[in-house]
């Protein structure tokens, strides 16, 4: 664990010294001051107005980054020729991989934290105080974090088998169909044969489920999130995280770097 907490620090390093990341920080805080003259506008519904830009201007800027930069984190030691010197240290191909992913996560954590700061200022500036409600908030930043930690394991294991390209096209493709998961474990019957209907139900359940994070609405209504249910997205995220990092160890330790 040593070693994997050497990569992930200097993959967190890495991600700090990039340009890219605090543009994309500065656009978002930028969206949320942009949501007071919004709210402004929308007398009676400021909180609601300010709250889902806020919220959905920190899942976008989390989803760019960990597409892009996790899609990256494997292709770009290769090319650099660094991956290469790195494995012929005492370092596992698995430590590797798990290292890469801790520290985008401890990345996209901070990242995430600043824009969430961001936003509870821009809260306290239109209502003048915070609520016990607010925290709902809070719980909804956690969920987008989880999210992004999800489909950054995707990205990475994606990138252990294909092209940069490729990977982004399927992480992507990934995501937006576990958007409507639940959609298709309810699509009507009577359309479609028993097998298929049988497979589509089956695939619901093997494909990420990332609508169970989105509770923007109830954080822009202050409405309390039950505990139960983030105790279920944490550890649903922990064993999906699992499984797909278990399998991208598999593939990149088979996988011919020559």
């Amino acid at each position: 664990m040593r070693r994997v907490g050497v990569v992930a620090l200097n993959t967190f390093r890495e991600a700090v010294r990039d340009r890219v990341l605090y543009n994309l920080v500065f656009f978002a805080l930028l969206m949320m001051i942009a949501a007071i003259a919004v709210g402004q506008i929308s007398i009676g519904i400021e909180q609601t107005v300010i709250v889902t830009l806020g919220l959905s201007a920190i899942s976008v800027i989390g989803l760019l980054i960990s597409v892009f930069i996790g899609v990256a984190l494997v292709s770009k030691e290769m090319d650099k020729r660094t991956l290469y010197a790195l494995l012929a240290k005492p370092v596992r191909r698995w430590e590797f991989l798990l290292g890469k992913f801790a520290g985008l996560v401890l990345t996209l954590a901070v990242n995430t934290a600043a824009m969430a700061l961001g936003l509870l200022l821009v809260m306290i500036y239109v209502k003048h105080t915070l609520e016990r409600s607010d925290s709902a908030v809070l719980v909804a930043v956690y969920f987008i974090l989880l999210k992004l930690a999800l489909v950054v394991a995707l990205a990475l294991m994606f990138s252990c088998f294909t092209t940069p390209l490729l990977a982004t096209l399927y992480t992507v493709g990934l995501y937006v169909v576990g958007l409507y998961v639940q959609e298709l474990r309810n699509l009507p019957v009577n359309v479609m044969s028993h097998a298929m209907a049988a497979f589509t139900k089956w695939l619901s359940y093997l494909l990420p489920n990332f609508e169970n994070f989105n509770v923007m609405a109830m954080a822009a209504h202050g409405k309390a999130v039950p505990g139960a249910f983030i105790l279920q997205n944490t550890l649903y995220t922990l064993v999906y995280c699992t499984i797909i990092l278990t399998a991208a160890a598999a593939v990149f330790s088979r996988r011919n770097l020559k």
